[in-house]
């Protein structure tokens, strides 16, 4: 991305943010609270368009996984594995359902799952679209230790493949060679309001 500005709400929370993210590393971003880490990865993934800049990426080459799992909940857990692989015309079922610990869950419909099954599941998502960059936010939420441990080695590998995955997260995934990316130093001032920009509008 080049010179990226992002707005929420009409109001722009971060201006002149440039980054290169190459193949086989992940960036972590950082900030306080209501910064715009997830306005940010929302504007890189497609989800609204930017104030100002641009995103090179090609928009198929992306995955977005937010706070939302993405899970149909009469759906069983391989059913909707089995969706999402159709949508981007890929397999590779089986081995998201054993990659994330989910094989023993495979014919539980999503709507019994934990808030911890369901996430592990929605993450698995990522494994069945094909697409080399990932855009994560707080992909970790809802995990317990041995969860994220899991998922760590699950985007790790991804990483060794050649795949990229620019991370919301305050949460130590173990990515010893992972750069990262203060924001704060992209907060925006809004001039409509005197120059000051609170973090309560973020």
């Amino acid at each position: 991305m080049t010179d990226l500005a992002c707005a929420r709400g009409g109001v722009t929370v971060l201006a002149g943010v440039s980054l290169t993210l190459p193949a086989g590393r992940a960036l972590v971003l950082r900030g306080p609270n209501g910064i715009g880490k997830t306005t940010l990865l929302r504007t890189v993934a497609g989800l609204q368009p930017a104030v100002s800049g641009r995103v090179l990426a090609a928009p198929e080459s992306l995955t977005y996984a937010a706070h939302a799992d993405g899970l149909k909940a009469a759906l069983t857990t391989r059913e909707n594995l089995a969706f999402w692989a159709a949508i981007h015309g890929q397999d590779g079922v089986d081995d998201a359902l054993t990659a994330l610990n989910l094989t023993a869950l495979q014919d539980r419909p999503a709507q019994h799952l934990s808030a911890g099954q369901k996430r592990r599941l929605g993450l698995a998502r990522l494994l069945v679209t094909g697409r080399p960059v990932w855009l994560l936010d707080e992909p970790t939420v809802s995990l317990d230790a041995a969860s994220v441990a899991l998922f760590a080695e699950v985007l790790c590998g991804h990483l060794a493949k050649g795949g990229a995955a620019l991370i919301a997260t305050h949460v130590d995934l173990g990515l010893d060679e992972a750069a990262v990316l203060d924001l704060t130093a992209f907060r925006a001032q809004s001039r409509s309001l005197g120059g000051v920009f609170d973090e309560a509008f973020a």
